[in-house]
């Protein structure tokens, strides 16, 4: 019998990315690497763990708007290019390389993965990689789980109830839709919470969510088990809370393992390195230099630019050796909880998916090795799914999390800042308004309901975390404020067209074309009335 449980989870996530008008958008690049480097290597190493009868529980969210766009035909169709020219340019890199070993294996290596990535996309899943997941689920490896219908902040987007509420129930509608189940759990935006919200949670279904270490560690009472068991809000919803040392020791460049010199350099690429008359083909028809996903260097060291060869055998021994830490560290962090505690602890562990080969080429080997050790090799240690624990243990401390996120600080600031605080207004009015339109038309024409759906959309769009953090990163600045000023310009003419009953049908088709976010979508999910404020339970 194991002493204490190991959850891992993975985060899969990415904005709604889809530009009809422009077959090079630089943007749809984030799916197509997020596929060929995260979402097939991880798949084809839990196929195999479970060829190879490792018994294993892992839990993993797909974010809605990630499900939608590996399921739109149009960017299966940009994939297959973007992937052909990938393959063309290995065989360039196969000739050009031929009279050094050291690089013309690593272009082999490139070579493998990318007919692996055709094989898994377009032969055995016939472009719907989520059926793969979906039978890890069904044979009880996975535990698949969803998120905020477009990752809109809660806790910044609550001003209007109703806003937050039909993220909670359009997720939930998605993943019944994608995957044929109930999500027993969703991965709440950036981990962030605001008391309340999981009343929208109890009342769709979910029986979790997680949290930073400080929103269980700050609740109203202060939890008995720490984060090493989950806490229950008034609403009896599970809040399970992040394990620093476990989460640093995989994510962090500086402090973990993925920033060992025997791993593989991100950021030395060929699309950089090559000359220009060589690689244009394959980098942005404008002449941008962006990452092709072939490099060919080891980190080596933190403060020299000098690089070298990249060694596949030492940075998989690494992930080996790496595995054997993780799993040691986790046992000793278990057994001393058991002795203090009358159950047995679970140490949660969440990261974002994307970590595990698009960022940490080895990520997914670390994986694999993991779990084989704790499968093989340990008597003190088990995975398990929070479902899994919640069966085993279903009474659990009542008490209120802490307002909190798991971005930097803690709490808002990232996405409540200089330069991200001016939309807050826009997004504010705009569900206000969306609020008001679903309660006006109890009864509209054909072509009212196409645009009160279609406004539903823009509203969501305009919600996604996603562009007040790449505001306040830095990185695509332009890019996240013209997709948020886009989607309030065009929610705000469909209102006004609304109301003055004069809508612009060539133009709404167009925005159903290029904007066409869950195709099933009613608008009616706003017209919720929500109860009268009362107090809170006192817990």
């Amino acid at each position: 019998m194991p002493k204490g449980y190991l959850a891992l989870v993975l985060h899969a996530h990415l904005p709604y990315v889809r530009h009809p008008e422009d077959p090079d958008a630089l943007e749809e690049r984030w799916l197509f690497e997020g596929i060929t480097e995260t979402y097939i290597p991880l798949l084809a190493k839990f196929e195999k763990l479970v060829e190879d009868g490792v018994d294993f529980r892992l839990t993993m969210s797909f974010s809605p708007t990630l499900t939608s766009m590996l399921l739109d035909p149009l960017l299966q169709e940009r994939y297959y290019v973007y992937l052909s020219k990938l393959r063309e340019l290995i065989y360039k890199e196969l000739d050009r390389t031929y009279g050094d070993p050291r690089f013309h294996r690593l272009a082999q290596m490139y070579h493998y993965l990318v007919n692996q990535c055709f094989y898994y996309f377009f032969e055995k899943y016939a472009g719907n990689l989520l059926t793969g997941y979906r039978r890890l689920q069904e044979a009880g490896r996975l535990e698949l789980i969803t998120c905020g219908a477009t990752h809109a902040y809660f806790p910044l987007n609550g001003l209007t109830r109703q806003a937050v509420r039909a993220q909670v129930a359009l997720a939930v509608e998605n993943h019944w839709r994608v995957f044929g189940s109930q999500p027993q759990g969703m991965w709440l935006p950036e981990c962030a919470y605001h008391p309340g919200d999981d009343e929208f949670l109890a009342e769709f279904g979910i029986r979790y969510f997680f949290l930073d270490t400080h929103g269980v560690l700050f609740a109203s009472t202060r939890p008995r088990y720490g984060v090493y068991a989950p806490i229950v809000t008034p609403a009896g919803v599970a809040a399970f809370g992040r394990d620093v040392e476990s989460s640093k020791q995989v994510w962090s460049a500086d402090e973990g393992y993925p920033g060992d010199f025997d791993y593989r350099e991100f950021y030395r690429d060929i699309g950089y390195d090559l000359d220009y008359d060589y690689i244009k083909d394959y980098i942005h028809p404008s002449g941008i230099r962006l990452h092709t996903g072939i490099k060919y260097y080891r980190i080596t060291g933190k403060k020299s630019e000098w690089k070298e060869p990249y060694v596949p055998e030492w940075a998989t021994e690494k992930a080996a050796i790496h595995a054997g830490n993780f799993m040691f560290n986790r046992e000793r962090q278990v057994e001393y909880l058991a002795s203090l505690m009358d159950r047995k602890p679970i140490v949660v562990a969440p990261y974002d998916a994307e970590l595990f080969g698009h960022w940490w080429f080895e990520g997914p080997q670390f994986l694999d090795f993991l779990l084989r050790k704790i499968h093989y090799d340990s008597k003190i240690l088990k995975t398990a799914t929070p479902s899994d624990y919640l069966a085993e243990y279903p009474r659990n401390q009542v008490t209120e999390p802490c307002i909190s996120s798991w971005g930097h600080k803690g709490y808002h600031e990232v996405w409540l800042e200089g330069s991200n605080d001016w939309i807050y207004r826009h997004l504010h009015k705009a569900a206000e308004r969306m609020t008001e339109l679903a309660r006006r038309f109890t009864n509209p024409t054909a072509e009212q309901e196409r645009a009160l759906n279609q406004a539903a959309r823009e509203l969501l769009l305009a919600q996604a975390s996603d562009w007040a953090f790449i505001m306040k990163t830095g990185t695509m600045v332009n890019y996240a404020i013209r997709r948020t000023k886009n989607h309030i310009h065009n929610f705000t003419r469909l209102y006004e067209q609304l109301l003055q009953n004069q809508l612009d049908l060539h133009w709404l088709q167009e925005l159903e074309i290029n904007n066409n976010l869950f195709p099933w979508l009613n608008y009616r999910i706003y017209a919720w009335e929500a109860p009268p404020q009362k107090a809170r339970a006192s817990v």
